[in-house]
């Protein structure tokens, strides 16, 4: 079932099961038949944990969203809410036990259970509304990273960005930390620790400072990982607002995956039958999920798009050949074994043709003017053309009313490249959308400056060339069929986070300390004790693990450039990522953005 989560250097299926086994014992503390209501955005990390059978092993028969009014009727004894420490949810939990008839028998229990955290607010609302007394248990069940595969963990935290950047909140900071004492709990205290920005500090300091409170959780596990890599979102603003050019990447910036599955329009994936034109074309979705369980999805993730649809082609060969084996067949004894290989076979036709589909969507896009221009552009400024003006492109757009966010990204891309904009260029830039998209955005304006992304330049010099040149971000001469750097999922660009976690592993950060100052934050260094005998003696040729933390979000695009330096023959290095949530320019901008709502009167 969760065999892609133990393919890689790191078994995360223990993780898996951790999770599962705190999930188990809070539901058998509610004894009887039960009624889960969910938060709604937490349905989709829980389905990575457990599925719904495990649910139904420990007697949960239904399941409801959580929303206003009157719960809907059910059977149980128990109702257990599933939710996030967030006032608002308090509001119509509040409603739905208010609502509840006293008078019906048998009168059913209620129990909450806050993921990740109980929240002291959360309960002293719910004293206040007269309803804390109804709950006979309310819990935590800390679900911090997520494994999502094989060498990927997220927390899912949407709002971490905005609360560390804006709010100065450091709660997703404090999940983090005790996420990765989670991890050292089962694979081993991580020896070394290097961090770069302030939230890295941070959540190094807490910790260091957990493990010296709690001296009994130093377990006797060889360790797993031998690094720790914590990198703020903020250090590298650039990456994410780019367009990312991997398969996955790309399946990311035009549909958008969540949890590991992707909605898709339906009509490319119709059974085609003869003399049938196009009616009773399906009107739902087609739901996938990706991840590299699937033979064929894993390798061709990472890979940049223009070096898929050979991959495709070459294996449609081999697909078609292997099912003409079947004339060959004579004797029983190979008739038995080509139906024996059929199963794998029938599931690696299908799954070959979902992706000629996805590919096929994707080059539509991929080949229209529109997004020919914006990569273009996207381009210049990356490699340091005309930075420092006002950009015809964007004015075009802007004068089409494009959609807001491309206009965002493109301009804060702008705004990075130059470290900051001249002020008459940024007043410019502002004008110009406030006047075409209303003026209700000045707060998303207002917040895209405070997080740093559109901002003007204060120092009067522009560091992004040192940077660029000193850390080689940008490569005319980029190999996209068979890659020889990084810079391949950028068709150019290397992405500046993984080239950080590259030049430290070999030849380490001392190299590049004057670049390092240039950038946000600070830099470190710690070394966490290990229990005598667990030095770990590395054999020859083995790799190094290092576990590269982005705080922030983090990219699929970043996770193929890491990926790829794990697979290089003379690397040494291999990379599992964890992050605080799955990011992509649109949906790193839309956390950002604030509406103002007109006054109702």
């Amino acid at each position: 079932m969760a065999a892609h989560l133990s393919s890689g250097r790191v078994n995360l299926t223990a993780l898996r099961e951790a999770g599962r086994r705190e999930l188990r014992e809070f539901l058998d503390k509610c004894a009887g038949p039960k009624a889960i209501v969910w938060d709604e955005y937490l349905t989709g990390p829980f389905g990575l944990i457990a599925q719904y059978s495990l649910l139904k092993e420990h007697e949960v028969e239904k399941m409801f969203t959580l929303k206003p009014g009157r719960l809907p009727p059910a059977d149980v004894k128990n109702v257990i809410f599933f939710v996030r420490p967030k006032l608002e949810l308090m509001d119509i939990i509040t409603d739905n036990v208010l609502r509840e008839d006293r008078g019906r028998s048998p009168q059913r229990d209620f129990h909450i259970l806050f993921v990740p955290r109980r929240s002291l607010l959360c309960e002293q609302w719910l004293k206040e509304q007269g309803v804390l007394g109804s709950f006979i248990h309310r819990e935590q069940y800390s679900l911090d990273l997520i494994p999502f595969d094989g060498d990927l963990l997220s927390m899912e935290s949407e709002s971490a960005f905005k609360e560390c950047y804006l709010e100065s909140d450091q709660t997703s900071l404090y999940h983090a930390a005790k996420g990765l004492m989670t991890l050292q709990a089962l694979y081993g205290t991580i020896p070394q620790i290097f961090g770069k920005g302030e939230c890295a500090r941070h959540v190094a300091n807490m910790m260091i400072r957990m493990k010296r409170e709690f001296p009994g959780s130093q377990n006797s596990i060889f360790p797993v990982f031998d690094t720790l890599l914590l990198l703020d979102r903020n250090v590298d603003l650039l990456t994410p607002l780019a367009t990312q050019l991997t398969y996955e990447g790309l399946i990311d910036e035009i549909y958008g995956i969540q949890n590991t599955y992707v909605k898709l329009p339906p009509e490319k994936f119709a059974p085609k039958k003869q003399g049938e034109g196009g009616k009773d074309l399906p009107t739902e979705p087609k739901k996938l999920q990706l991840n590299s369980a699937e033979e064929l999805y894993a390798e061709i993730r990472d890979k940049n798009f223009n070096a898929v649809g050979s991959v495709l082609s070459k294996k449609a060969k081999i697909i078609s050949a292997a099912f003409e084996e079947r004339h060959h067949a004579k004797t029983v004894g190979e008739i038995k074994q080509f139906v024996s290989q059929l199963p794998h076979m029938q599931a690696a036709r299908s799954s070959l043709a979902n992706h000629t589909s996805i590919a096929e969507l994707i080059k539509d896009i991929t080949t229209s003017e529109d997004f020919f221009d914006n990569l273009t552009v996207e381009q210049e400024f990356m490699s340091g053309i005309d930075t420092d003006k006002v950009n015809n492109y964007i004015e075009d757009c802007i004068a089409q009313k494009h959609p807001l966010i491309k206009i965002l990204r493109l301009v804060c891309l702008q705004s990075v490249c130059n470290s900051g904009l001249k002020q008459k260029v940024l007043d410019h830039y502002k004008r110009e959308i406030l006047q075409t998209y209303g003026y209700e955005h000045i707060l998303t304006l207002n917040n895209l400056e405070k997080a740093g992304l559109l901002k003007p330049q204060t120092s009067g010099r522009n560091n992004y060339p040192t940077i660029r040149k000193t850390l080689r971000l940008w490569m005319d001469d980029v190999n996209e069929q068979n890659p020889n750097d990084i810079s391949y999922v950028y068709s150019g660009y290397a992405p500046l986070s993984v080239r950080l976690a590259q030049l430290l592993a070999r030849p380490g950060w001392r190299s590049i300390e004057e670049v390092l100052k240039m950038l946000p934050g600070p830099h470190f260094e710690e070394r966490q004790q290990l229990p005598t005998g667990l030095q770990k003696k590395r054999q020859h040729g083995e790799n190094r693990v290092t576990l590269v933390f982005f705080l922030g979000g983090v990219t699929y695009a970043e996770i193929a450039a890491l990926r790829f330096l794990s697979q290089m023959e003379d690397g040494g290095t291999e990379y599992v990522i964890a992050t605080t949530k799955l990011i992509n320019g649109t949906s790193w901008i839309k956390s950002l953005m604030e509406k103002l709502e007109p006054a109702p009167f």
